[in-house]
């Protein structure tokens, strides 16, 4: 809108009202509303009557094309634009972080000190983590300033060549979010894109003593890696635009979970994001259900999943791309990053995520409401189930008005995402319309149970920590008796005396928490490695 179109709206303010409608906007100080007054007059243009404030405040710019001071002597408007130049605005927006007085000497110097104990002057990668520790960063930063200092091209990098990149760094990024992102992001971008991450996460599998495990098996450190970028994506990137920026990186707890890697020698017990327990708990359930192994799975193998809880309306939009952007969308596929944020999504219908991935599903029209219409869709087929199974059905009347109980929505008969997040009970309201088995578990549940889990807080544990919890006792269990099965068989058919009786009780033990997973016995090719570029999404 042009400056001529401002006609109407600037003689509709009220001298009553303005000033009340510019301490909203510009909320600082009375000298800021000042400045806003001045800029009004000395942008309106000149060929027309513009009243701008009523009152005598501002009137007739045209004839009255000059103000006066306090004396009462005319004032230009150059003079006007002069004192509006020489005022200085203090800075109130900081993209990389506010200034502070961070001694950025004493770190260069901390870091000289080491650099005199290395060899030649030059620090290897696996000298970064002293260095690293000793300038007062997070030791799980130590790949990042090795590949910002030129590291990956010489091998090494030198007090110069790392001086150099603490000056540049410190100088335009002043938190902890902006040099991470400066860091971790290709050079000249300031968003993480999926694949940046790449480096970071190969090194906490390379490192972290709860993952030395997988030191002997190198095939599954790619798996390992894609889940937990899917997983950082899932709770980081809450923009889905596929690129994580500056301020999601401050609002998300990532780096202080980076941080709690360097004292936490278990890595089971870093639940978001890195735990490897589930990580077996995803990756299990996807090869499950990967049947002819290409890696992607397609709307049948979905329906599969915990014996077909939902339903088919719901996996068809799920296929759709509602819930996929960009490159990612194959019709009719779904990629093993695609089905990390389903397996949480389904588990944890109470994360912001969760509840934003459902909306879009159930959003069939795209108009931001979930409406009646859009809910009978869904819940026809759930009927249906309840009818197949001998199930008295509930009708969908009764339905309505219990889903409208539950969440109640700020418009009647109309759920938005907003309502949903407000109301606490997003996952009741999802499970009633496309899994039945979590919808039954909630009708025989104690209907005061609700009621206390929001007076009390909510439960400690979320509903994907508690379920990965169970699922990986149950695989751990599982696969347990397979290997006593075999053992058995093998005994039956091909007795081996000289076997020590010790060793059968070893092998027939159940694995370990951190036992490393095996490949399908019907192969012996690692169809899930990832280092050939094709990432299945």
């Amino acid at each position: 809108m042009g400056l001529s179109d401002t006609g109407p709206l600037i003689s509709c303010l009220h001298a009553d009202n303005v000033p009340l409608l510019l301490e909203a906007l510009i909320p600082f100080t009375a000298r800021c509303l000042e400045i806003a007054v001045l800029f009004l007059v000395l942008t309106v243009p000149n060929g027309g009557q513009r009243d701008i404030l009523h009152h005598g405040v501002l009137r007739e710019m045209e004839a009255q094309p000059q103000d006066r001071d306090s004396s009462g002597d005319r004032v230009s408007k150059d003079s006007l634009i002069k004192d509006m130049r020489s005022e200085e605005i203090p800075q109130f927006y900081f993209p990389m972080g506010k200034p502070t007085m961070t001694d950025v000497d004493s770190i260069l110097q901390k870091a000289a000190v080491e650099f005199a104990q290395f060899d030649g002057g030059k620090a290897y990668k696996q000298q970064m983590g002293q260095l690293t520790k000793a300038c007062g960063f997070p030791v799980y930063w130590k790949i990042l300033l090795f590949r910002a200092a030129g590291g990956d091209k010489q091998g090494y990098v030198t007090q110069q060549s790392f001086s150099a990149m603490l000056t540049k760094l410190f100088s335009s990024c002043h938190d902890e979010a902006s040099r991470f992102v400066r860091l971790l992001a290709k050079p000249g971008w300031m968003v993480l894109e999926f694949e940046d991450f790449v480096p970071l996460i190969q090194d906490i599998v390379d490192g972290h003593p709860g993952l030395s495990f997988l030191q002997d098996a190198p095939e599954f450190h790619s798996r390992y890696i894609h889940t937990v970028i899917s997983r950082i994506y899932f709770c980081v990137n809450r923009s889905w635009t596929g690129r994580i920026t500056v301020p999601e990186i401050r609002r998300s707890t990532f780096l202080q979970v980076l941080s709690i890697l360097e004292e936490e020698e278990d890595i089971n017990q870093v639940t978001e994001y890195f735990s490897y327990e589930h990580f077996y708990v995803i990756y299990c359930k996807f090869w499950e259900l990967d049947k002819d192994h290409d890696l992607y799975i397609d709307r049948a193998d979905l329906a599969r999943h915990n014996d077909h809880a939902l339903n088919s309306r719901i996996i068809d939009r799920i296929f759709s791309g509602a819930v996929t952007r960009g490159k990612d969308f194959q019709e009719g596929r779904m990629s093993y990053k695609e089905f990390v944020w389903f397996l949480i999504a389904e588990e944890d219908k109470k994360h912001p995520t969760s509840i934003e991935y459902w909306f879009r599903c159930m959003d069939l029209d795209g108009d931001g409401v979930i409406s009646m219409y859009e809910m009978e869709y869904f819940y026809e087929e759930q009927m249906q189930k309840m009818e197949a199974l001998g199930i008295e059905k509930l009708p969908f009347e009764d339905c309505l008005c219990q889903m409208f109980d539950l969440v109640r929505p700020q418009v009647e008969e109309r759920i938005t995402l907003r309502d949903l997040k407000a109301c606490r009970m997003a996952n009741i309201f999802f499970d009633t319309f496309f899994n039945l088995d979590k919808f039954l578990e909630h009708e025989q549940r104690d209907p005061f149970a609700n009621a206390r889990d929001l007076e009390n807080g909510g439960s400690e544990i979320s509903d994907w920590d508690r379920y990965a919890a169970e699922e990986y006792d149950i695989l751990v269990a599982e696969e347990g008796m397979n290997e006593q099965e075999e053992i058995h068989y093998e005994d039956d058919f091909e007795p081996d005396d000289d076997e020590p009786a010790q060793e059968v009780a070893r092998i027939a033990d159940p694995p370990q928490r951190s036992v490393t997973p095996r490949l399908h016995p019907a192969t012996t090719d690692d169809i899930y490695d990832f280092s050939s570029g094709n990432l299945g999404f």
